[in-house]
């Protein structure tokens, strides 16, 4: 069984209160929820996580590698300024898509670029919720190619 790991950063559990007009209605539960039913359905064996601090993530990233077949990340304000957390997903063994719920560049300048992105094989932003069962299946999928 196909094991993937999805975490989430800063203030992504304030979904639903945190700028509605620009990640949606549907708060953090919602999410989870709709990632749960997706990797239900199809399977798929999950762990999430929601962490704020950089240490944290960084840390579940790391004891993921090896356990886990993929990852889902969504690093959050993260993905501009963290070199810890693309070298923690650089150092993964396993595919990597990195997850935006707004499309990032419809927003500020500085949202438009992700340092992150290296460490990742496919990004995904503007797709709402939707981009997190994109995320999962294309991992399926590299691994599926890759056996």
């Amino acid at each position: 069984m196909t094991r993937i790991t999805v975490l989430n950063g800063p203030s992504l559990n304030m979904l639903g209160v945190r700028e509605p007009e620009v990640y949606g209605p549907d708060d953090y539960a919602s999410l989870c929820e709709t990632i749960t039913s997706f990797c239900k359905k199809n399977g798929i064996q999950l762990e999430i996580f929601q962490f704020d601090l950089q240490g944290e993530i960084v840390r579940a990233i790391n004891d993921a590698s090896g356990i886990s077949d993929g990852l889902v990340i969504n690093p959050g304000g993260y993905s501009h300024t963290s070199v810890a957390v693309l070298d923690a997903m650089t150092a993964f063994r396993g595919p990597v898509v990195e997850v935006h719920i707004s499309q990032i560049h419809n927003r500020e300048d500085f949202r438009a670029r992700l340092l992150t992105a290296r460490g990742a094989d496919v990004v995904i932003s503007g797709a709402g919720f939707a981009g997190y069962t994109s995320a999962i299946h294309i991992i399926t999928d590299i691994l599926r190619r890759k056996d």
